[in-house]
């Protein structure tokens, strides 16, 4: 039984770590250091398929700036890494989906759009209980009917669109001063 000294096992351990790293890890690491701070910002290395690099990039002039220079770039990532990447790729396809670029939109509750309508306003006796008949549940003239009872029923204590005059939620006249449809028809 042979004995290795801890160092000799680090160093395999290391190489083999080394060997184990994607091409891609590789190419991020060296990224703004092969393109500049400037372009560094405009641009994201995607993806290593066949041999091509794939990268993301903020505008199409951005794109075209780069693919000009890309004969230059590549020598030097094949150089800096020891890899050999046949072609780069720029586009700006990827750009918008990236997550550290995407931010989440804020939570909005129901009762802060404009268009919310106050259940306090709709009258219990408009809406018939949903379970009162099971005939009813499955027919869906009735329900339509129960529906559009509902809307006639909250319609009735909603102020009116200036321009179209159909019932319109307080919200969206504040916002609009009209209708979120004669809104949408202007755009």
């Amino acid at each position: 039984m042979s004995f290795e000294s801890v160092n000799d096992i680090l160093d395999i351990l290391q190489k083999q770590a080394q060997w184990q790293e994607q091409p891609l890890q590789l190419v991020l690491k060296i990224w703004a250091e092969v393109v500049g701070v400037v372009a560094n910002k405009h641009t994201r290395p995607l993806s290593i398929q066949r041999d091509v690099l794939w990268v993301a990039t903020s505008s199409a002039a951005w794109a075209q700036n780069l693919t000009f220079k890309r004969q230059t770039l590549l020598l030097t990532l094949n150089e800096k890494l020891s890899i050999c990447l046949v072609d780069i790729r720029f586009s700006t396809a990827g750009w918008k989906s990236s997550p550290e670029k995407v931010k989440l939109p804020t939570k909005v509750l129901p009762s802060q759009h404009p268009s919310y309508v106050d259940d306090a306003t709709t009258s219990k006796s408009a809406i018939a209980s949903p379970h009162a008949n099971n005939t009813d549940i499955n027919n869906a003239n009735t329900a339509f009917g129960r529906w559009a009872k509902l809307i006639q029923t909250r319609s009735q204590s909603l102020p009116l669109c200036p321009q179209c005059q159909s019932p319109t939620p307080p919200g969206e006249l504040q916002r609009w001063q009209i209708c979120a449809f004669c809104a949408a028809k202007q755009l």
